[in-house]
């Protein structure tokens, strides 16, 4: 058993200083204000928290984020789900094939795909929203289908069979028995979309053409072009604390799904 403890020291010590080193400057840099960014010349305050709160354009910033991530996360699912079904009725072989095209756009880097989209929707005249939800889905939707497909997939064969010998047709079966086994894969799906989309900046930059502001481009532009890290700091804590909400509640939806 200890030798089991000590593997785990490199582990540790790669938490210590990429998580929680840096939390805790955020946490420190949040809760005081510098002349200068330095820590060794800080007074403790609620200033940057209050700032956040009191202007109404900050307010608008973040719930234009939240309405983004979710439209973002319902068309993910309206399109991710239909998909992840045709994908799971299809032979093993099959599905092995479909899942690795559907990887495949993932192995690419988001900034260049990015790019390529921003060239595509240059001259169609959409709006900045719908270029920026256009980005977005494409990026995300991947995680919404893996995990819907993964939870159907599991689903025991034998109950569909069950139903349609009990009298269900396929409408009926699927109301009664795959999509509520299903919907601890559709959570998953959920958390793992609208948590990125809510704090993407690449994306509303890039396809935004400068018009489209959200929560995670005014956290970049604190730290990369104002130099005001105490105020992006509080802004960066907030959202954490909107994340942390976000996955208690999916996570106790998915509990209560599995025991339902």
């Amino acid at each position: 058993m200890k030798s089991f403890f000590r593997m785990t020291y490199p582990y540790c010590l790669w938490i210590g200083i990429f998580i929680v080193a840096p939390m805790i400057m955020i946490l420190l840099y949040a809760l005081t204000k510098t002349t200068d960014n330095s820590v060794l010349t800080f007074q403790f305050t609620l200033e940057n928290f209050a700032r956040f709160f009191n202007e109404p354009s900050f307010l608008r910033v973040l719930l234009t984020s939240l309405r983004i991530a979710l439209v973002t996360t319902v068309l993910c699912l309206l399109v991710g789900y239909p998909a992840a079904l045709f994908i799971a009725g299809r032979p093993e072989r099959t599905q092995t094939f479909l899942i690795l095209l559907l990887t495949l756009p993932m192995w690419i880097n988001m900034l260049l795909k990015t790019y390529a989209w921003r060239g595509i929707l240059e001259d169609m005249g959409f709006a900045s929203e719908v270029k920026v939800l256009i980005g977005m889905v494409y990026d995300f939707l991947p995680y919404m289908i893996i995990q819907i497909h993964t939870a159907i997939s599991k689903m025991n064969r034998d109950l569909l069979t069950a139903s349609y010998d009990l009298g269900a047709n396929r409408w009926q079966t699927f109301l009664k028995v795959t999509l509520p086994l299903s919907v601890p894969g559709i959570i998953s799906g959920i958390t793992l979309v609208f948590l990125p989309a809510v704090s993407s900046f690449v994306i509303p930059t890039m396809l935004g053409g400068g018009d489209y502001y959200l929560i995670g481009n005014l956290i970049e532009n604190c730290f990369v072009h104002t130099g005001q890290w105490n105020f992006g700091s509080a802004i960066s804590l907030i959202m954490a604390l909107i994340i942390i909400t976000s996955m208690r509640l999916t996570k106790k939806l998915d509990r209560e799904a599995q025991e339902a």
